[in-house]
């Protein structure tokens, strides 16, 4: 009788382990995903000139690829099984094939590039290099620069708009924005803005483009159509990060000296809100619908969620040290969040806002790029 019930409980235990391991499986594997697809996450290490690649699925590093020093702006190419990338320290852009983690291409664009953007179809790439002062256009099929251009002094980047018809650099040391024609690299147009312009984003129906401006603590508003500046909006410090709702209705600020997300109307070109977050909000991303902003804190090592219909903010999820760039995986299941201080990156479950696990990468972890193929 013993030996019954004890085998009857070694077969339960078996079956509830068994049970128990296809449940962690399907929760770790992505619903949209099927048995061929891949879904991968490329992470620049800006310390040590290392890409590092993460399996979402199996949620665990797999390769760790040396691409040249100082990496950064990495992006996954929309058409191409490609991640693109630039060595800031090397001067040039590189292409790592997604499938085999090879680099295939290192193609030099000028001294100290930061990011760069591609066209809306992905047939060109474009790097504005800093320490050259110059706009750089690369075909992406060949790998060969197709044109350069002059620009003001230290270009920070290039933006292309929606429409595909222009770049938008801002020249840092100028403090001005200038408006290059996508096919040519013909200069268009030079607006002054306010003091050492970084970032841009551009609203959908290319007709704005915001700047920050970290030596004014301001917004510089441009008008792209008009070719004119608009508005400088005053900040309550000095602009981390902008992220744009995908309908171009609200722009979302970080401030981290003052601890705040400012929320920009796109619309009326003003200041509607401003929340406080935590200690220093940094970096940050949001769901594809914007129902959900998730913004990174560097001093309290955390990222903050906040519900945007309802200007809630829910608990914070636990990070690394020095958390800042932050990326969401395609189906909207995984927020992954790069620790600089710490050398891994935070992979969180968003359904349940739960920290699933951090995993090492390299140092200094500062841009992170997803490709489903």
């Amino acid at each position: 009788m013993t030996r019954s019930l004890n085998y009857r409980f070694l077969v339960a235990a078996i079956a509830i382990v068994a049970l128990a391991a296809v449940e962690i499986a399907r929760e770790r594997r992505p619903s949209f995903l099927r048995p061929d697809l891949r879904l991968y996450a490329f992470v620049a290490n800006a310390g040590d000139g290392t890409v590092s690649v993460i399996d979402l699925v199996r949620v665990a590093k797999i390769a760790t690829i040396a691409v040249g020093p100082s990496p950064s702006g990495l992006r996954a190419h929309p058409k191409f099984n490609q991640i693109w990338g630039v060595s800031t320290e090397g001067g040039y852009a590189f292409v790592i094939d997604a499938s085999t983690g090879r680099v295939t291409a290192r193609i030099p664009v000028g001294l100290s590039p930061f990011a760069l953007d591609f066209s809306p179809d992905g047939s060109r790439a474009y790097v504005a290099a800093s320490g050259s002062a110059t706009l750089v256009a690369i075909d992406c099929t060949t790998g060969q620069v197709v044109g350069r251009a002059r620009t003001g002094r230290r270009p920070w980047l290039a933006r292309v708009t929606p429409d595909g018809k222009q770049i938008v650099v801002p020249n840092r040391e100028d403090s001005t924005v200038e408006v290059f024609d996508a096919a040519t690299l013909t200069s268009l147009a030079t607006v002054g803005v306010a003091s050492r312009p970084e970032q841009i984003v551009i609203l959908p129906d290319s007709s704005v483009a915001f700047v920050s401006a970290t030596g004014a603590n301001e917004i510089s508003a441009v008008d792209l159509k008009r070719r004119a500046l608009v508005a400088s909006l005053q900040l309550s410090g000095a602009p981390a990060q902008m992220l744009l709702k995908p309908d171009g209705g609200e722009l979302y600020v970080t401030v981290p000296a003052s601890h705040e997300l400012e929320i920009v109307d796109t619309w009326r070109t003003e200041i509607s809100e401003s929340m406080i977050l935590g200690s220093a909000p940094a970096g940050g991303t949001m769901t594809a619908d914007a129902s959900i902003v998730y913004v990174t804190d560097s001093a309290a090592n955390s990222v903050a969620p906040i519900e945007m219909d309802t200007r809630h903010l829910l608990p914070q999820i636990p990070t690394g040290r020095h958390p800042g760039p932050a990326a969401l995986d395609p189906s909207g299941d995984l927020l992954l969040v790069a620790d600089e201080d710490s050398g891994d990156i935070a992979i969180i479950r968003v359904r349940t806002q739960s920290l699933i696990t951090m995993i090492p990468v390299g140092t200094q972890p500062r841009s992170i790029a997803i490709k489903l193929f």
